[in-house]
């Protein structure tokens, strides 16, 4: 049964993927795998970027890469080259992708009709201009070619590699940090990537929003609100963003200071709302101050 299957002459990649060679030779093979993420069988290419780097693949389908505007190798965002978490929390999108298994396949191929002809799934139209700013200030302009080297000897690590210089990988020893415990998954659909979270934490951090030590904070203080602003108003713009959903432990709105308290259910969604909000939150077309709360007194 090859209904949803797909047939493609070419890939969507990255500049960076796709490698500083402008004579490259790439094989083609038709249903070579299933999808990483919703598994339909797809058309596999395979190439070399260029010298001293290794042999890349696609690992997503193309009708999955248009949902998310991603390529199909490296699973980051097209136009900034960032990863799907730091656009989606910078521009409030909403994740509407399903992670299971049984709900992924009927997905994607509900959303390959609809983006016939179109490269892209996401609005960015509806986007607020603070996030857009944030990502062109956290994009990277230039290639990044390092990140086609060859990955590293398992055999070195061990000590055990005999071939010395002619040996393909890299002979270094690895890093066990965050940083390594990546997956497809995430990557794609955006949740506990660690590559995003260093982003999101080191802008956070340049605009004077680090977080505290004390992990009991998890209230971020709004002030300098507009005089029409209402718990309502506020809640609506905070909302926006399926990394929120469920978040809110509880507001408290203080009309004649003209101030509010978001309190948050957990740590790690009050630093995801400091991250989004870095560069500024727009409510009630006035430009809100962001602050992290106080431990309270004892």
């Amino acid at each position: 049964n090859k209904a949803g299957w797909e047939q493609s002459e070419f890939p969507i990649l990255c500049e960076t993927c796709l490698g500083d060679n402008p004579f490259i030779r790439m094989s083609k093979q038709e249903y070579g795998r299933s999808c990483g993420t919703c598994a339909r069988p797809f058309t596999v290419f395979r190439w070399n970027p260029g010298t001293g780097s290794r042999f890349k693949t696609t690992v997503i389908c193309q009708t999955c890469a248009k949902i998310k505007n991603v390529c199909q190798t490296c699973l980051l965002d097209l136009e900034y080259g960032l990863p799907t978490q730091v656009r989606d929390t910078a521009l409030g999108f909403q994740n509407d992708a399903p992670t299971s298994d049984i709900n992924r396949e009927y997905y994607a191929q509900n959303m390959e009709g609809k983006l016939d002809g179109n490269k892209s799934g996401l609005d960015s139209g509806r986007a607020v201009s603070a996030g857009k700013e944030m990502l062109k200030q956290l994009a990277r302009t230039d290639p990044y070619y390092k990140r086609n080297r060859p990955h590293l000897c398992s055999f070195y690590a061990k000590g055990d590699c005999t071939r010395g210089n002619e040996c393909p990988y890299r002979h270094e020893m690895p890093v066990d940090n965050d940083l390594a415990h990546q997956n497809m998954q995430d990557r794609y659909h955006g949740k506990n990537d660690p590559v995003a979270h260093k982003i999101l934490s080191t802008h956070a951090e340049s605009q004077g929003l680090k977080a505290p030590d004390d992990k009991t904070i998890t209230s971020i203080f709004l002030s300098s609100l507009s005089p029409s602003s209402t718990e309502g108003s506020i809640r609506s713009r905070g909302s926006q963003g399926s990394y929120f959903h469920a978040t809110y432990r509880a507001y408290k709105f203080l009309t004649s200071d003209r101030c509010a308290f978001v309190n948050f259910k957990e740590r790690g969604a009050a630093e995801t709302a400091a991250a989004a909000w870095a560069n500024g939150l727009e409510i009630d077309e006035v430009q809100v101050t962001v602050k992290w709360g106080r431990s309270r007194a004892k």
